[in-house]
C-alpha cells in the first residue's frame, strides 16, 4: 500500500498503502518471478490474459506486470489520462459490532471514532516496540460495520492479528467480529477518472472527497463500494466489487478510450513518483512511523491517551527524535536501486536505498531510503555506491512529482 502516502493518504493499498516490480520499472522490492504454480488468481486472471497481460508472480497471486503497452507509456497514460488496475489481491475486511471502534483502535494508530459515515483514513497496525506491521485503510461505513483494506503481502498476519484480537476482546465481553470479503478490487486512477466514472453512476461525485467512500451501482453492476483513494498521487477510486462481476465491470471501463489496462510495474514507479510507500520495502516491522516520517497517522487523541501498541516508544522519538529518517533522494549516473548503500560527504555509511527507479515523468532518478537523521535535512548532498561507484544524490522533497487528491470546492 502505503496506499496512500497518500500524504500519503491513500493504498495503497497502496500505497496503501500504501499497496506495492519488475524487471520492467525495477522499482519497490523485486518480487516478480515468471512462474506460475500455485499463485492464486484474481476474478479477473483470464480477463488479463486475454487483453495481453505479462502475468507474473507477486505476494503468492499471478497479477499482470504489464500489458501490450510499455511500461512508459502506462506510466505516462496514467498520469495524463487514466489507467485501471486489478488491486483483488489486497485483503478486505469488514469489522462488525458495537465494539468495532474499540477493536480496531487496540491494533492501530489513527483515530477511528472520530471518522464520519463513509469516511476513511490511512493508518497503521504497530507492535509493541513501536515497529510498522502493516499499512491499512480504515473506513467508517454508513451501514454500521468498519471496511479495512490491507496489503496482501501482510494477508496471513493481518487477518491473524485481527481474528486473536477479536476473540480476546469476545471473551472480556465485547461485541465484535470479522468478516472476509469475497469482492474484487479495481482501482481506476488518473485525471479523468471523474468524467469516466460519472458516466456510470447516480451519485455526484464533486461531492464525494478524497478518502471517502459510498455504495452505489456502477455502469449497472449493484453491490460496489466506491472510495476515492489509490495509489498513484493521482485522483482516484478503488472499486470494491462483487467478484462475478468485475470482469463485466472491467470491460465496461475499458469501452471508454480514455482507459488503458495498467500493471504492477507502472504502479511501482507511480507510487514513488508521489512518495508513497511499499510496504516491506520502505515501512516494515523495524521502523516506526516517526523515522518512516508518517507520524501524522497517529490521532491526536490517541497520541494523549498512549493506548496504541509502540505508544511509548513513538511518543519517545516524537520528542528526542528518531536515530534515523525516511527520506527522498534524487541522483545523476546510472539508476539508484534497493539496498544500495548511501554515503556522507565524508564519505562515512549513513543508510541504504529502498526503493529507487529513473522517473518517467521527471526524466531523472528518484529514490527513498533511510539515512541518520543528521543527514536528512533537504538538499543535504550525499552519494549512493552503484556498482561499486559513487554516484552524487540530493537530500529532496516528496513527493516527487505533485500530488492530484480531490478535495471538495
Amino acid at each position: 500500500m502505503l496506499r496512500a502516502g497518500a500524504g500519503v493518504a491513500v493504498r495503497l493499498a497502496a500505497s496503501p498503502c500504501l499497496g506495492s516490480s519488475s524487471g520492467a520499472v525495477a522499482c519497490g522490492k523485486r518480487g516478480y518471478t515468471s512462474g506460475q504454480e500455485s499463485l492464486k488468481q484474481t476474478p479477473l486472471y483470464d480477463f488479463h490474459r486475454h487483453h495481453g497481460g505479462k502475468m507474473v508472480a507477486f505476494a503468492g497471486w499471478s497479477l499482470p506486470v504489464q500489458y501490450t503497452k510499455s511500461h512508459l507509456e502506462s506510466h505516462l497514460h496514467t498520469r495524463q489520462h487514466c489507467s485501471l488496475f486489478d488491486v483483488s489481491h489486497m485483503l478486505q475486511t469488514k469489522v462488525f459490532g458495537k465494539d468495532r471502534v474499540k477493536f480496531m483502535e487496540s491494533l492501530v494508530v489513527g483515530d477511528i471514532a472520530e471518522l464520519k459515515p463513509n469516511q476513511g483514513t490511512l493508518s497503521l497496525f504497530t507492535n509493541e516496540k513501536g515497529g510498522i506491521m502493516d499499512d491499512l485503510i480504515v473506513t467508517s461505513t454508513s451501514e454500521e460495520h468498519l471496511y479495512v483494506v490491507s496489503n496482501a503481502g501482510c494477508m496471513d498476519k493481518d487477518f491473524a492479528l485481527m481474528e486473536n484480537k477479536a476473540k480476546e476482546m469476545k471473551a472480556a465481553g465485547c461485541d465484535v467480529s470479522l468478516e472476509v470479503s469475497e469482492n474484487a478490487l479495481l482501482a481506476l486512477q488518473g485525471p479523468a477518472m471523474a468524467q469516466v466514472l460519472q458516466a456510470g453512476v447516480t451519485d455526484d461525485l464533486a461531492k464525494l472527497p478524497f478518502m471517502s467512500s459510498v455504495m452505489t451501482s456502477v455502469f449497472g453492476v449493484q453491490g460496489c463500494r466506491v472510495t476515492r483513494c489509490g495509489y498513484t498521487g493521482e485522483d482516484g477510486v478503488e472499486i470494491s466489487v462483487p467478484a462475478s462481476k468485475a470482469v463485466e465491470l472491467a470491460e465496461m471501463l475499458l469501452r471508454d478510450p480514455a482507459v488503458w489496462l495498467a500493471g504492477l510495474a507502472a504502479r511501482d514507479s507511480l507510487r514513488l513518483e508521489a512518495g508513497l510507500c511499499l510496504y516491506g520495502n520502505d515501512i516494515d516491522e523495524n521502523t516506526t512511523p516517526v523515522e518512516a516520517s508518517l507520524t501524522w497517522t497517529l490521532g491526536k487523541r490517541r497520541r494523549a491517551a498512549m493506548d496504541f501498541p509502540g505508544a511509548s516508544v513513538i511518543l519517545s522519538q516524537i520528542k528526542e527524535k528518531p536515530k534515523k529518517k525516511r527520506v527522498g533522494l534524487t541522483s545523476t549516473g546510472p539508476p539508484i536501486r534497493q539496498h544500495m548503500h548511501i554515503f556522507s560527504p565524508e564519505d562515512k555509511a549513513i543508510g541504504e536505498v529502498t526503493s529507487g527507479c529513473p522517473s518517467p515523468c521527471l526524466q531523472k532518478n528518484i529514490a527513498m531510503g533511510y539515512v541518520e537523521s543528521a543527514y536528512s535535512k533537504l538538499s543535504t548532498a550525499l552519494t549512493v555506491e552503484v556498482r561499486k561507484k559513487s554516484c552524487p544524490g540530493v537530500v529532496t522533497k516528496m513527493p516527487f512529482v505533485p500530488t492530484h487528491y480531490y478535495t471538495v470546492k
